[in-house]
């Protein structure tokens, strides 16, 4: 019973917090919210047990890289964790923001937004990966992405009440991970919209494509459902500049979805824009366990 009490304490404590910090972003300009998460994750950061997963993230991507190296980009890493933590707390604002965020390559989206037509977007955890659904949704494209749920409930519900904001569409949806996900994607489908699925993260379910030159746990149900429902694959790619504005980037459908070797050409792609700039990337997950 007193075990229980502690645990709705914490919880209700760990809330009145992200809440507090949530409230006063909500008065401050979008880049002071950015470059005040990017200061307090850099300092913090490096000195938590994740660093560990950090280091060797960087070092199977770059193994030759010297510690040097390695210590001024998860610091980097760390700063854009920062930044992503806190603007998504101003989400809302983010996207509605006219100058915040660019397009390129809309031509190869064009005759998909004329026609209607669902496809399945895929990107990584890079830049600040939360604004990919809204911006798609604001291109007049319906679409549904997965997240992941956070343990405290209290701060779940706040966090998917401000996704929900940013999106303009009623159609387009969240969904957690799990159970519900699958039922909700489906359902999706069937409603005519297109989906977007962040396709970086190790799926304990999924099956070994060599990512980095180490066999992975990979995701793969979005080929899957390509396949059943004929959708094209429409890759993506978000990035953030030296003014934290947003550049996001769509590429060309791709062209055979037949077989298992497409996630390795999307993972050639993916190690790619990795390699590009990797403090961009969610280092901190643990990827290659």
């Amino acid at each position: 019973m007193k075990s229980k009490l502690l645990i709705k304490i914490k919880l209700n404590l760990e809330y009145f917090l992200i809440y507090l910090i949530y409230k006063f972003t909500s008065i401050l300009p979008i880049n002071l919210v950015t470059n005040l998460g990017g200061f307090i994750f850099k300092i913090i950061g490096p000195l938590t047990k994740t660093q560990k997963i950090v280091r060797k993230n960087y070092l199977q991507i770059f193994p030759h890289a010297n510690e040097v190296k390695v210590l001024k980009e998860s610091k980097l890493s760390w700063l854009n964790i920062g930044k992503t933590f806190f603007e998504l707390l101003i989400l809302p604002r983010i996207i509605r923001d006219k100058t915040k965020i660019s397009v390129e390559g809309l031509s190869n989206i064009a005759d998909i937004i004329k026609n209607n037509e669902q496809v399945i977007f895929v990107g990584i955890h890079e830049s600040n990966w939360e604004i990919l659904l809204p911006t798609i949704d604001k291109l007049g494209v319906g679409v549904g992405g997965i997240y992941r749920h956070i343990n405290n409930p209290h701060i779940d519900k706040l966090i998917l009440n401000i996704r929900k904001k940013s999106v303009l569409s009623n159609k387009s949806f969240y969904t957690p991970k799990g159970k519900q996900s699958a039922k909700d994607i489906i359902s999706g489908i069937n409603e005519g919209l297109s989906l977007v699925f962040l396709i970086d993260q190790k799926d304990s379910a999924g099956e070994l494509v060599p990512f980095f030159n180490k066999p992975s746990k990979t995701q793969t149900g979005f080929l899957k459902l390509a396949r059943k429902y004929n959708m094209k694959i429409i890759p993506v790619r978000n990035i953030r500049d030296k003014n934290n504005d947003f550049k996001v980037k769509f590429y060309p459908p791709l062209k055979d979805i037949s077989n298992l070797d497409t996630i390795k050409i999307i993972h050639a792609m993916i190690e790619g824009w990795i390699r590009d700039c990797p403090s961009s990337w969610f280092l901190q997950h643990n990827r290659f366990s």
